[in-house]
């Protein structure tokens, strides 16, 4: 639970009263984004108010028709997702940043350079959303906001979001610890060859290629074959 000395007022108006919670600020953001957060994390007191500042509670009647619900936690989703949270320049700079990683980490994890086929470094990325003066949603899902930073940045540099097929062969001495490693991917055709090695056709993020090749490599002492696909 959130300290009231570092909690934040969400409040929503509805039905002609008004309502306002104190919340932890980081998890009110993944809450509008539409995670499920537990309500003894989410809130530093389990009352809603009129006005947090007099600390003033709204009434339950009140807070029942308004809702239809006394289900605090639903109340609560309803007073983030669709009302306001006060955020400090602080806390929304902190909030920005973090979500603005995590979209860097998001194309560098799903996206290549079309013309050679090979990933885009986090650091090329943050420097083409710079470039392009892109605006980070800090309260949007960042599957959301992908589509149209792509169409921007792809006028800085060369990048497309794919997935690739890759095939790996991996010998008799370290296929129980390849089939179980390679299930952590989506595994779209598997088979044991009759020499006991383990083969598999992985459909991965196209930014995943040097990491799939690096590990399998090193729990295969180099011994593992693999090929990409070409579509």
């Amino acid at each position: 639970m959130v300290s009231l000395e570092k909690a934040v007022i969400a409040r929503h108006s509805l039905a002609g009263h008004k309502f306002e919670i104190l919340v932890d600020p980081n998890l009110a953001a993944e809450v509008k984004t539409g995670k499920d957060i537990p309500i003894n994390d989410l809130m530093a007191i389990d009352r809603v108010f009129k006005d947090a500042h007099k600390g003033d509670e709204q009434s339950p009647e009140i807070i029942k028709s308004a809702f239809k619900t006394e289900d605090l936690k639903e109340i609560a989703k309803i007073i983030i997702t669709k009302g306001e949270v006060q955020l400090t320049t602080d806390q929304r700079r902190a909030l920005k940043e973090r979500k603005t990683q995590e979209i860097i980490a998001y194309f560098a994890r799903h996206s290549i350079n079309p013309q050679t086929k090979t990933p885009n470094p986090p650091q090329r990325i943050e420097n083409a959303m710079a470039e392009a003066r892109i605006t980070v949603d800090i309260f949007e899902p960042v599957q959301e906001q992908i589509p149209k930073i792509l169409k921007e940045i792809k006028k800085i540099i060369p990048i497309s979001i794919e997935n690739l097929e890759v095939a790996i062969k991996i010998p008799v001495a370290y296929a129980g610890k390849g089939q179980s490693f390679l299930h952590k991917y989506n595994i779209k055709k598997q088979e044991w060859a009759s020499d006991g090695s383990f083969i598999a056709m992985v459909e991965i993020p196209a930014g995943m290629k040097n990491d799939i090749i690096g590990e399998v490599n090193k729990f295969t002492q180099g011994t593992a074959s693999i090929r990409f696909i070409e579509k």
